[in-house]
């Protein structure tokens, strides 16, 4: 039990640097030590409420960029969103939906690395961010993916770092503390789990507030290097986890 104790606390203080470097992936980062010494509906909680803890520290150290015309239409989007994700879950083959999606970023998150210049989507407006709200809510409730296309889009639209983040930071600041709401509601967070909420919140304070302050530091190009190669990340573990069950399927 010590040794799961200390995977958790490693996991939390990973990740917990990773999003406050970046203003998201928490729980791509801490998943990928959770997964192997808890149960999937555990550390799923347990990833929300880090990644929850983490946005409200960065949201209180990081409070630049912050554009209220550029963030609702995410949010509201979000919203929208989440409930459709849920509803879309029993009937989702989430194997084929976890490779197409992991294919796509591990595809295209290196051509733009690669690119000498970033491409800029200046069309659609709000519209097109609601849009990309919406399929950031829908994939939360599908499986906790809520940040991933709007990172993505952010990017595309060559926002600058500070807005870029700002935008990020309070749309799965949103789409969590929802998500966070809608287990403690159902009973998927227990009392039995308080012991692992008091080992990630600790674990992650320091690391986040490093990442937070290294971030302050970096260069806008750094900082696109850095998103998209997390992104990159964030699709070969989708891979890693999808690829070996649809090979395990009948043909």
């Amino acid at each position: 039990m010590d040794n799961v104790y200390l995977v958790i606390a490693l996991g939390a203080a990973v990740a917990g640097f990773v999003q406050g470097l970046s203003g998201f992936a928490f729980g791509m980062v801490a998943m990928s030590f959770w997964a192997w010494v808890l149960p999937p509906q555990d550390a799923a909680a347990l990833s929300v409420f880090g990644s929850l803890t983490g946005q409200v520290i960065s949201a209180v150290t990081v409070r630049r960029g912050f554009e209220l015309a550029r963030l609702w239409p995410f949010i509201l989007g979000g919203l929208a969103g989440i409930p459709l994700g849920v509803l879309l879950l029993p009937h989702l083959d989430m194997a084929w939906f976890k490779t197409l999606l992991g294919g796509m970023l591990v595809l295209w998150c290196p051509v733009m690395l690669l690119s000498g210049q970033l491409p800029r989507l200046g069309r659609g407006g709000r519209l097109a961010d609601g849009s990309v709200g919406l399929a950031g809510g829908v994939m939360g409730g599908l499986g906790g993916f809520t940040g991933t296309l709007p990172t993505l889009w952010c990017t595309l639209r060559g926002y600058p770092k500070d807005l870029q983040r700002s935008v990020i930071q309070n749309f799965n600041l949103s789409m969590l503390a929802v998500t966070m709401g809608t287990y403690l509601a159902t009973g998927m967070v227990t009392r039995s789990m308080a012991p692992l909420f008091a080992i990630v919140a600790p674990a992650m304070l320091i690391p986040s507030l490093l990442g937070s302050r290294l971030y302050i530091g970096i260069s806008e190009a750094r900082f696109r290097q850095i998103v998209l190669g997390l992104l990159c990340l964030s699709g070969v573990a989708l891979l890693a986890s999808s690829v070996p069950v649809l090979l395990q399927r009948p043909a």
